[in-house]
């Protein structure tokens, strides 16, 4: 009998501590999160576009709202002064006091300085211009060396200009299509045949030979040799090396020394 009267007591004051929790709940739903919230309250936030800023500032007062000029920008379709854009967007359901942010047209268009995006190339030209608020208009393209290179701009570079400013590109296709003659680069040093490549509109890719025959980093041999290529066009040249330079190959230097093996048996022998 005694331990069900000490069990009974258990449930009854596990189920009081229950019932109080949700009645906690319910006064906590019910009104003091209300009273922190106010959650009875709330403000239809009015649509204060396509008005004078003057206008949108006591409209917005009378519904108990605060404001901000977040930013002005300029825009054809609306004199100045008056709101671009607001957030939060009219109708939506707010806090009494919460700021609405408001876009202003500016009176003056704002000014930029046109970058030189000459020699770069299209993707980073195109970065450039639009970092400073310039739209991008056609692209064309003429035939030159490099490929993707811009060539010319249609607004100067350095010019003050309106935010917005379209600037036409002119653009390199890479096809080179002018015809230049191969110079005569027999006998001339590396740098000297370079030097003449590029004045010719040449590149050039070089390969070392080792010889004897010839003074180190003079040119022994080019292909082609003779006749005319497109601008930019690349020519091989084969370029003299000290006989006892080490040859890098994929698989490493490979130094062969047999005289000094030959040398070392014949001092084995005498002993």
């Amino acid at each position: 009998m005694k331990s069900e009267f000490n069990t009974r007591k258990i449930l009854q004051i596990l189920g009081g501590v229950l019932l109080l929790g949700v009645i906690a709940a319910i006064l906590m739903d019910l009104w003091i999160m209300p009273y922190y919230t106010n959650y009875n309250e709330g403000v239809t936030v009015p649509d204060v576009t396509r008005l004078p800023l003057d206008e949108a500032e006591a409209l917005l007062e009378t519904y108990g709202l605060r404001h901000e000029v977040l930013d002005r920008r300029a825009h054809s379709a609306y004199p100045a002064n008056f709101i671009i854009d607001q957030t939060p967007e009219a109708k939506q359901i707010v806090k009494p006091d919460r700021k609405v942010y408001l876009i202003v047209n500016t009176d003056a268009t704002p000014k930029t300085v046109v970058p030189n995006v000459v020699n770069l190339s299209l993707r980073n030209a195109e970065i450039q211009l639009e970092n400073h608020g310039l739209a991008i208009g056609t692209r064309s393209y003429e035939t030159s060396r490099f490929i993707n290179t811009i060539l010319r701009q249609s607004v100067a570079a350095g010019d003050t200009v309106a935010r917005g400013t379209v600037v036409d590109l002119t653009v390199s296709d890479g096809l080179g299509s002018r015809m230049v003659q191969i110079p005569d680069l027999s006998g001339m040093t590396l740098i000297e045949a370079q030097q003449e490549l590029l004045r010719a509109g040449l590149t050039e890719e070089i390969r070392y030979q080792p010889t004897d025959e010839a003074a180190p980093n003079t040119v022994i041999s080019y292909t082609p040799n003779s006749g005319r290529l497109p601008e930019g066009d690349t020519i091989q040249l084969i370029v003299a090396e000290r006989m006892d330079a080490r040859e890098e190959i994929e698989s490493g230097a490979i130094v062969d020394d047999s005289t000094s093996v030959n040398n070392n048996l014949e001092n084995i022998d005498e002993l």
